[in-house]
């Protein structure tokens, strides 16, 4: 297959998106907080819709965006779009075969893959493979949604490049920890409770 050649106005158009699609994927920060609840979730909804067709365009033209067509970031970029794009799982299935073949050619993140791999099968409702999808408890730890089975997990993270579970599990922890702490403190939780490691 011939190698596709590199487009920057795609490139720039990718990094906008992105930038949004963050502002849009956390809790509302700066200007955003005076919001109602209501005028917040339809900025949301407008950006997400906005994007999820736009994307849709994209791949339609170019296929899954690789490095050769937008470099690292652009493709990591393109992948975050289509990450979001839950209301749409049947084109998530289309663009995940292709990001394997993109992958297999070592044109596209292989990590961002298995993040989708676990999106996808979530949003039809099978288990997660890689265990990237998180869900919290009481306590705010995180724990993997949807999955059973975890046997071989970590061999299988590890053959994408991503971190051992109880590491992951740590590290949302943390994460949700940090933009929930005025809730957390409220309850009395002044520290993130974190899974021991070996």
């Amino acid at each position: 297959m011939k190698k596709k050649k590199f487009n920057q106005n795609l490139t720039n158009e990718l990094k906008r998106m992105k930038k949004v699609d963050q502002i849009a994927a956390y809790i509302p920060q700066g200007e955003y907080t005076k919001m109602s609840e209501i005028e917040w979730n339809s900025i949301k909804d407008s950006v997400f819709v906005t994007h999820q067709k736009r994307i849709e365009e994209i791949f339609n033209e170019f296929g899954f965006v690789g490095y050769d067509l937008a470099g690292k970031d652009g493709s990591d970029n393109f992948w975050v779009i289509v990450q979001h794009s839950d209301h749409l799982p049947k084109f998530q299935e289309k663009v995940l075969e292709e990001m394997k073949r993109q992958v297999d050619k070592e044109n596209a993140t292989p990590e961002y893959y298995g993040y989708l791999v676990d999106r996808v099968n979530i949003n039809i409702g099978k288990e997660q493979v890689y265990g990237t999808q998180f869900d919290y408890n009481e306590f705010g730890q995180a724990f993997p949604k949807n999955i059973t089975d975890t046997t071989g997990i970590n061999a299988r993270r590890i053959s994408l490049g991503l971190t051992p579970m109880v590491e992951r599990m740590n590290e949302m922890t943390l994460f949700h920890f940090e933009m929930n702490k005025e809730y957390f403190e409220e309850k009395g939780i002044t520290q993130p409770k974190l899974y021991k490691t070996e």
